[in-house]
């Protein structure tokens, strides 16, 4: 497993996250403890996961699977209860004692909120750090501009910064491309990339062809019902595409997602052994410049100012916005 630089931190993390959503959800303790056991012996030492997954039975599966094996994860978890400085500082306890640790290496805000005290966030974040309770602070799904806020006001005040920023990002799901990634690559931060599979749709396990089994996410999840509509045919387009070249569609989508500028890494959620081999297996399919355009062109899926888009030959939308500047750093 080869390992990338997590943004500016210095530290060496491997190319994919274990996401432990599906823990005491759809994996009982024995299959969780598996699932990490292969993923540490694999080479993966970036772990995710989150109090509000399965109402904090996650991270206690996390605490009993990983004494003993603390020192070889990097270990995240995510603010739930609230953003105020009380709600930030006593989440994290309770989740440093489910995890049976004394620190988490980073602890982000999962959502920001209308109305939010980003001085009081910033404040309460820094207090974990100089604590030694996390080493390092970050956040989920923060808009460019929120995280720049956020880091020139601990910037103004000497506080621990926001070195990661976790969003969602497939071949379906690129709005982050417009201005999170280019900041990304600008101002060294972390990015970590949730729903690679965009809910299991590039998986394989769909087509407009293929009736969709009874006990598939998509029965119950509105999205995959949406998408599918929306994008089977450029779906259908991707398995052939990676029927053709002998890779599994998944490991394929993910691979698409790793190539992509200003990504860190991909978080893999797996609710089997099986699934977690595959993906290890896939690991090391590298795209070329070529096979990244061929994939992104199958889908449609490009954010552009709708304003402009009818009048051909015309280009003043987001690519624009998004392209690489070639800024020289100070």
């Amino acid at each position: 497993m080869r390992t990338v630089e997590f943004g500016a931190t210095g530290v060496m993390l491997s190319e994919l996250c274990l996401g432990t959503m599906m823990f005491a959800d759809r994996c009982d303790y024995a299959a969780s403890e598996a699932i990490v056991n292969a993923a540490l012996a694999s080479g993966i030492n970036f772990v995710d996961t989150a109090a509000m997954y399965s109402s904090g039975a996650c991270e206690e599966f996390l605490g009993r699977i990983l004494k003993g094996k603390r020192q070889q994860v990097f270990l995240a978890t995510k603010v739930v209860k609230g953003i105020d400085r009380a709600s930030i500082l006593s989440g994290l306890d309770e989740s440093l004692a489910r995890l049976q640790t004394d620190y988490v290496d980073l602890y982000m805000i999962h959502w920001p909120v209308q109305g939010m005290d980003v001085a009081e966030v910033m404040a309460a974040l820094n207090e974990t750090v100089v604590s030694g309770r996390a080493r390092f602070v970050g956040c989920c799904n923060y808009p460019a501009w929120l995280v720049a806020h956020s880091n020139a006001i601990a910037e103004r005040n000497g506080w621990a910064k926001l070195v990661c920023n976790q969003v969602a990002h497939n071949l379906i799901e690129r709005g982050v491309e417009v201005e999170i990634l280019p900041q990304a690559v600008a101002e060294g931060i972390a990015i970590t990339a949730y729903r690679p599979l965009a809910i299991g749709l590039l998986a394989g396990k769909f087509s407009t062809t293929t009736p969709m089994a009874a006990e598939t996410r998509g029965k119950t999840d509105s999205r995959v019902i949406t998408w599918l509509s929306q994008h089977g045919a450029s779906i259908d387009r991707f398995n052939r595409f990676a029927r053709d070249r002998g890779i599994h569609p998944a490991n394929l989508a993910t691979a698409w997602v790793r190539y992509s500028a200003g990504i860190t890494c991909p978080i893999v959620g797996v609710s089997s052994l099986r699934q977690l081999e595959e993906t290890i297996q896939g690991a090391e399919i590298d795209l070329t410049a070529d096979e990244y355009a061929a994939l992104t062109d199958l889908f449609n899926t490009e954010v552009k100012e709708e304003g402009l888009q009818l009048f051909p030959g015309l280009k003043y939308n987001f690519p624009r916005l998004r392209r690489n500047l070639r800024l020289i750093s100070s």
